[in-house]
């Protein structure tokens, strides 16, 4: 698919979406960020601003199966994953799949889910398959994971490790919307019988794995390339971080860019586009130290600070 035809595409997808989700744009393109960068998407909020909607309306705009697993205390990593389940005519074990086996998958609230729990998503995320008693099965694709979780304050949560976090793309917040957006939404509701809006598709399966290979044809200057990597560096040397960006995130970051590149219909990845993608791709990847965590320091802010820092090469 050409990247302007991937451009008018993504641009359908984000007002079937919008039709549904009361949001504004910069969150819609941050999640279509993700998908389109072939990475997982974290929708960090409090219950009831649209997470768990916007994930369902994106997987049937996208015309992709969707499968949704509600994570609580007691979810044992089979209840992800599948498990093999005794066959007593042909006395043979036969593996029951999962609800990960689906394209689009919506992890909601899994940080109310324990460590292990969590952890059964690690090799689904990365691997785009699962090894259930040796065996491993591969998912169907395209595979992506939408995850929500409620803000870690909240009671009953158990905060994501470091390496499942660093596992999505881009994380972002829907957040409230303001006066004019909360009446649109009671004036939809108004208009409507059902309790959830509805939305149609736009894609076949096949056209999203064609854009999701787009971004691979944009082009990125050297320029831009030691622009990346000193922004990631940066991270690692801030004394309010105790861990910065990994080298995983530093890839992620270049894919971002190139599939903001994409969105925008442009065959180059500018200054600008890394900016833009540079807080939802590397903020949620910070660990703080101690004392920044008590001073509330905000992960977001260091990225904005190391990006006023850091000169812009001109491209």
């Amino acid at each position: 698919m050409e990247i302007p035809e991937a451009s008018s595409a993504l641009e359908s997808v984000r007002e079937e979406v919008g039709s549904a989700v009361v949001a504004d744009d910069e969150f819609l393109e941050t999640v279509l960020l993700g998908i389109v960068a072939r990475g997982h998407v974290l929708m960090e909020d409090v219950p009831g601003t649209g997470k768990t909607l916007t994930a369902r309306s994106v997987a049937t705009a996208l015309g992709l199966s969707f499968s949704r697993v509600q994570f609580t205390p007691d979810l044992l990593p089979s209840d992800v994953t599948g498990t093999n389940v005794y066959n007593e005519r042909d006395r043979t074990f036969e593996f029951a799949d999962g609800p990960i086996f689906a394209n689009v998958v919506l992890a909601d609230e899994i940080n109310r889910a324990p460590p292990k729990t969590q952890s059964a998503l690690l090799e689904a995320m990365e691997e785009g398959q699962v090894t259930v008693d040796g065996e491993t099965h591969q998912l169907p694709q395209p595979f992506f994971v939408m995850a929500t979780q409620n803000p870690v304050e909240m009671e009953g949560t158990f905060e994501l490790p470091e390496a499942q976090v660093d596992r999505f793309a881009v994380k972002t917040a829907i957040g409230y919307p303001d006066e004019d957006g909360e009446v649109e939404l009671l004036q939809r509701r108004r208009g409507r019988d059902a309790l959830s809006p509805t939305v149609e598709s736009v894609l076949a399966p096949g056209d999203v794995e064609a854009v999701r290979q787009t971004p691979e044809a944009v082009r990125v200057e050297d320029d831009l390339l030691d622009y990346m990597a000193a922004i990631a560096r940066a991270t690692r040397d801030d004394r309010r971080v105790e861990v910065g960006v990994s080298p995983r995130g530093t890839q992620r970051l270049f894919e971002t860019a190139r599939a903001r590149a994409v969105i925008e219909g442009r065959e180059f990845v500018t200054p600008d586009d890394v900016k833009w993608v540079a807080e939802p791709t590397l903020a949620h990847r910070l660990v703080l130290t101690p004392d920044a965590r008590v001073d509330d320091v905000q992960k977001a802010s260091i990225v904005r600070e190391i990006l006023d820092e850091i000169p812009v090469p001109t491209v």
